[in-house]
């Protein structure tokens, strides 16, 4: 017997967490069989993310003038006013307000639509953390391709269009899991998965930046989750964990030695040293 389908409502509430365990569940096996619904779901949750970090600062700011002058009016006005405002009949000193509310919420967007374009870091950075959030805790599925398989890194660089390197990351402790393919913006990204002798799980996400792109080496902290991300010679990096950040620094810099331009021919064995993140 076919699966129920899970509709749209039922994904965004599971994407809010409004779900019980159940349900949960049962969306995350759906998300499994449905790679289009879980890219679509994946979007949301990075909007939603970056939705949050844009206007978190606005929640702390004093509420606009306009916006103050429109509640003053409100309260003011007799019954009947109110009615005939519903109406759409007193609306011209609403729309005095009303055109400086919306330009506010027009820079606001503008914003983030600066922030989440492709070029700019924000967006994939949010898609890594949230497909990290999502992989890490599968118990059964959580690569598409296992590290046993090897056309894994083959596969991966034809489809990303970046050289994609396993790296070896045994001396920090970690044991290559497997890795994925992800939908990122316009095109695609690759997750790669590690894993400790105690279970915890690290992904480094790789994406073809775009032209011009130039990404520093920068971390992040959001809840438990810290980050490392950088754009290295037409590679987009960003190394996701529930680690120490020096424990994470360490990681990253092992990623960094092992770029694969620096063993193209003509270029020298050693590397130079990674870039210290500002502290």
């Amino acid at each position: 017997m076919a699966a129920e389908r899970i509709g749209d409502e039922q994904l965004s509430a599971w994407v809010d967490g409004e779900l019980d365990d159940a349900e949960a569940a049962r969306v995350r096996a759906w998300l499994q069989e449905h790679p289009e619904d879980e890219a679509r779901v994946a979007h949301w949750a990075a909007d939603r993310t970056a939705l949050q970090a844009l206007f978190a600062p606005a929640m702390n700011e004093p509420v606009p003038a306009p916006l103050q002058e429109l509640a003053r009016r409100r309260i003011a006005w007799p019954r009947w006013a109110l009615a005939a405002s519903a109406a759409g009949l007193l609306v011209a000193g609403a729309l005095v307000g009303g055109g400086a509310v919306w330009q506010w919420q027009e820079r606001q967007v503008a914003q983030l639509q600066l922030r989440l374009a492709a070029g700019t870091a924000q967006g994939w950075v949010q898609r890594a953390a949230f497909a990290h959030s999502i992989y890490t805790v599968e118990p059964r599925h959580p690569v598409e391709v296992k590290a046993q398989e090897e056309h894994l890194a083959r596969w991966l660089t034809r489809r990303i269009e970046v050289p994609v390197k396993l790296f070896d990351l045994r001396a920090q402790g970690f044991e290559l899991v497997g890795g994925r393919l992800l939908p990122d913006g316009p095109g695609k990204s690759a997750q790669l998965m590690y894993q400790d002798a105690q279970g915890l799980r690290v992904t480094v996400y790789l994406r073809k930046p775009e032209q011009r792109a130039d990404v520093a080496f920068a971390y992040e902290r959001k809840g438990e989750l810290g980050m490392f991300y950088w754009v290295e010679e037409g590679c987009g990096y960003a190394l996701v964990g529930a680690l120490p950040r020096g424990t994470l620094l360490a990681l990253a810099e092992a990623i960094y030695q092992q770029h694969p331009v620096a063993e193209a021919p003509g270029v020298p064995a050693s590397a130079p040293a990674p870039r210290t993140p500002p502290s």
